[in-house]
């Protein structure tokens, strides 16, 4: 199937033989490692709902595979989306017959969930475009991955499940390029530098990522400063990882937390209409050309504003 073609309703199913150097490794591991289109929560979902088979045998996540095994994987036909179109206004900064690239604003949640099933990008998306992909299930046409509701700039979305599988692979491979601008409170003891912290559940405040998780998941930020006054800093940071809220975490780590950021530097808060993080630059490898593209979205208002108040 070529990119550019519908994706089918029918049933996706994978067939993977277990090789020598994977032997004894957990099944669910195994599959994020063979199969990086899929997330390790989706993965867990397929086999507790009887969609992995281990020998032609149901599995569960935990059990053990061995050399020599054969693992079939069945992606279910995707659910009717229930999620309703609106008119809502996109920036669009590039657009083909494979993928979007968003400059999301901030304030809007990306997708549907508990307790808000309106007003989100997805609800966008479905008014734009009358094509998306089905991979991330009925509630995440299209999406490949995220920005946090207050967090504003470049988001790609996927038209059909061929590019949103190649994208996903680089996302996972971690050979997209991601880079945030951020202002953060006062003035930073070093110009340049890499933080290395791993990145976990707070083991109190379950809403709250931590380095000090004994479950932490390796990260790692690479970040210089822009500019800087003895009241704020605007920081250039580039991942090189995806955990969850990992640039906030990072420079809070450092003594420097996010302004307008409630979660994690709450005396930093007050002033700022929302935590003052934009996804300034994003670059990944066409799925179609393979060629290698670099998108940039502007600083809105509020950032510029916010500049201006920190004396920047």
């Amino acid at each position: 199937m070529s990119p550019a073609e519908p994706r089918s309703d029918a049933p996706a199913t994978f067939k993977i033989v277990v090789p020598k150097e994977n032997a004894r490794m957990r099944v669910d591991l195994f599959l994020v490692k063979s199969l990086p289109q899929f997330s390790r929560s989706r993965i867990q979902q397929l086999i507790r709902a009887g969609f992995v088979r281990v020998g032609g045998l149901p599995t569960r996540p935990h059990q053990s595979v061995r050399s020599g095994e054969e693992i079939e994987v069945t992606e279910p036909p995707l659910e009717k989306i229930q999620t309703a179109p609106e008119a809502i206004p996109l920036s669009i900064l590039y657009e083909d017959e494979d993928l979007i690239v968003i400059n999301k604003t901030a304030g809007m949640t990306v997708h549907p969930g508990a307790g808000q099933r309106e007003h989100t990008l997805v609800n966008a998306l479905l008014h734009y475009c009358s094509t998306l992909s089905g991979i991330a299930g009925k509630e995440r046409p299209g999406i490949v991955h995220r920005l946090d509701k207050e967090t504003s700039g470049c988001l790609v979305v996927a038209k059909n499940d061929v590019a949103h599988r190649t994208l996903s692979k680089q996302f996972a491979a971690r050979t997209v390029e991601k880079i945030y601008l951020a202002l953060v409170a006062g003035k930073m003891r070093k110009e340049t530098g890499v933080i290395e912290n791993k990145i976990g559940r707070h083991p109190v405040h379950r809403q709250r990522m931590s380095v000090t998780s004994p479950r932490g998941r390796a990260a790692k930020t690479e970040y210089r400063v822009v500019r800087s006054s003895e009241q704020a800093s605007l920081v250039e940071c580039k991942l090189h990882s995806g955990r969850t809220h990992q640039i906030r975490v990072h420079l809070h780590h450092l003594g420097n937390p996010v302004l307008g950021d409630k979660v994690y530097g709450a005396r930093f808060a007050e002033g700022f209409p929302r935590q003052m993080l934009h996804a300034w630059k994003l670059g990944f490898h066409h799925p179609r050309t393979g060629d290698w593209k670099t998108f940039e979205a502007p600083l809105p208002d509020d950032f510029d504003r916010a500049l201006a108040a920190g004396g920047l």
